[in-house]
């Protein structure tokens, strides 16, 4: 059986970005009390993020692109409402902003998607601390609006890759540069990439050894 959360984590009400939120829990836990499972029933659970972050509305987004890059990402993803058609908010990954979700989720593993968006960027950027407005640093989510709001990241670069990976289906066909990219985004996070999404097919995934791995208990109960 599985349970499909429809919002982020930073849209929780408790938890999120308030008052940048929606009107009710979007965590994980949220699910055992909306379905009346207990928290013991559930056996694994996987956060999906992109290769890169993006925000609808206004609120904190420490790692948004106001130039070319951005322009350029946002294109590169499709990142328009699929209604509106507005654009969406675009940045590098804040690996802060997701270590949060997955400490407050109990993530067992990440679902990591548009990967193939990021082909062509160079170099590539992830976000492993905040700096805070008066020079403290942060290298755990903070919050307290007032720091989050002015907070600035602190970067580590990836060099990119230029190959088309949209008809790749297992890790090791990836370029060595998008392995170690996934690879440090996965070691900071200390939680295992079970899917890679490689373009907007539902044949587009990369099924990873940690995914088998991971059903395997479950499948065997």
């Amino acid at each position: 059986m599985l349970f499909q959360g429809a919002q982020g984590a930073l849209l929780d009400i408790d938890h999120g970005t308030y008052p940048f939120v929606t009107s009710s829990n979007t965590l994980s836990g949220a699910a055992c009390a909306g379905a009346g499972v207990g928290p013991k029933d559930i056996n694994d659970v996987w956060g999906v993020a992109k290769a890169y972050s993006t925000r609808v509305g206004s609120g904190p987004f420490p790692t948004e692109l106001h130039d070319d890059t951005g322009d350029r990402l946002r294109e590169a993803g499709g990142e328009f409402g699929t209604t509106t058609g507005r654009p969406r908010r675009c940045g590098w990954l804040d690996l802060v902003a997701l270590k949060y979700a997955a400490r407050m989720n109990g993530l067992t593993a990440l679902v990591l998607t548009k990967l193939d968006a990021l082909t062509g960027f160079e170099p590539l950027k992830v976000a492993t601390r905040y700096l805070g407005p008066e020079g403290a640093s942060f290298d755990e989510f903070p919050y307290h609006q007032s720091i989050l709001h002015k907070a600035q990241p602190e970067y580590r670069e990836f060099p990119g890759w230029t190959e088309d990976i949209t008809g790749v289906r297992s890790y090791d066909e990836l370029p060595q540069n998008a392995r170690d990219y996934l690879d440090f985004i996965s070691e900071y996070l200390n939680i295992p990439i079970a899917l890679i999404g490689v373009g907007p097919g539902r044949d587009q995934i990369i099924w990873t050894d940690a995914s088998q791995a991971i059903e395997a208990p479950a499948a065997a109960a």
